[in-house]
């Protein structure tokens, strides 16, 4: 039960911070063209878990609860594609190169499929 709170008060935080994040990136682009907010977001999210994970793969200096209140929590609420992308460095780190390249492309594939197949059923007159 305990890690479900870390993961969730982290969750809470971070899905905050990508609100705030987001709108401050978004207002400073000067425009509503583009979504540079969601863009700034998963970038910084990528390059913290980076970072982050990183340190704690290399140096590791977090306790799992740590762990779990940052990267997965936190992180996971600011931006998912943070972990996905972790995870799929964790691939070719680990010289699972077939797999990381899967990793991706299942993700962007089914992951847009998904989001259209969705949008499609949502225009569904019943």
């Amino acid at each position: 039960m305990r890690n479900i709170i870390l993961v969730g008060l982290g969750g809470f935080v971070g899905s905050v911070l990508r609100y705030l994040v987001s709108g401050w990136v978004q207002r400073l682009s000067g425009t509503t063209l583009f979504p540079y907010g969601t863009l700034g977001v998963n970038v910084l999210g990528c390059l913290l878990i980076g970072l982050l994970g990183g340190w704690a793969d290399n140096v590791a200096p977090f306790s799992p609860p740590v762990r779990l209140f940052l990267l997965l929590g936190l992180l996971g609420g600011f931006t998912t594609y943070s972990t996905f992308s972790y995870e799929s460095m964790a691939l070719l780190r680990d010289r699972q190169t077939l797999a990381a390249f899967a990793h991706v492309g299942l993700h962007l594939v089914l992951g847009f499929g998904a989001v259209a197949l969705g949008y499609g059923l949502s225009n569904l007159k019943g």
